[in-house]
């Protein structure tokens, strides 16, 4: 038995057919290169074709295996900057502590986060500080023969209350994986994952709230037409079509198109495309 994913991970399969391949209403730039000794950069730039607005970060990483450390710097066009410093599996192992902190040079806001997890077969636990607050969030999966159980919750420590407490279920087979969840007991949700063959896979999404007659439901399939380039599209039950085509030019070069339409005022307009570009170094 391998060892489950991390809360946030569950249902992921369906998620990444969703949501990847697409870049609604935005000009995205990613640039990836590593250096000899090993540093990750990862830069990001993207502008929103609506508001004209532009944005970038910049992010650098860096490990010790044999000490198990890791350095990882973030900043962005918001003037943040965040540092994560890890140690994992020195004080036991399967075992990751790690010191979050981001600032605001402009305002001098400062933020913390002591973040833990421990990771084994059969288990997977996170348990992170927010000084903040202080905010205490917490979180389980188990998972056994490909069954997995999940709890997560958050308690506001200033408060003396419970914040978040939601409950998650699911099932993962080779090419199928199913989830269900329950958040603060008024948000309930669902998602199917198949893999049809090894050019086909779907995804099945369907979420409501208690006591509203509103139900979201989607549907998204990706298809790979060849080694280099693949379709995706998705629709939901707002009418809104999504479709991507993602084409890898050459190693370490790959384009992303993307369209959204409204198939309820397809003729008034509205419409958003996207394009995005991935560099790799």
């Amino acid at each position: 038995m391998s060892v489950p994913p991390n809360y946030s991970d569950l249902g992921k399969a369906a998620k990444d057919i969703f949501s990847k391949g697409y870049g609604f209403g935005i000009v995205k730039l990613d640039l990836k290169t590593k250096s000899q000794n090993g540093v990750e950069f990862n830069t990001s730039g993207s502008t929103n074709i609506d508001s004209g607005k532009a944005g970038g970060s910049l992010e650098t990483k860096y490990k010790l295996k044999e000490l198990g450390l890791g350095l990882n710097q973030k900043w962005n066009t918001d003037n943040t900057l965040a540092t994560e410093l890890s140690v994992e599996d020195q004080l036991a192992k399967g075992l990751k502590v790690a010191l979050d902190t981001s600032f605001v040079p402009n305002t001098g806001k400062k933020s913390g986060k002591l973040k833990t997890g421990y990771k084994r077969d059969y288990i997977n636990l996170s348990c992170d500080v927010d000084f903040e607050g202080p905010v205490v969030h917490s979180a389980a999966v188990l998972g056994y023969a490909g069954w997995l159980a999940g709890y997560q919750m958050a308690f506001d420590t200033a408060k003396s209350k419970l914040v978040q407490n939601n409950f998650a279920l699911g099932y993962k087979a080779g090419d199928f994986q199913l989830h269900t969840n329950v958040n603060d007991g008024t948000e309930f949700g669902g998602s199917v994952y198949q893999k049809v063959n090894n050019q086909l896979e779907t995804a099945v999404t369907l979420a409501w709230t208690a006591g509203s007659n509103n139900t979201r439901f989607g549907i998204a399939a990706k298809y790979q037409l060849d080694s280099d380039a693949s379709l995706s599209a998705k629709v939901n039950n707002a009418s809104l079509i999504g479709v991507g085509y993602t084409q890898c030019l050459r190693p370490g070069v790959k384009v992303a198109l993307s369209a959204l339409i409204d198939g309820k005022n397809f003729n008034t307009g509205g419409h958003k495309v996207g394009l995005g570009f991935e560099l790799e170094a």
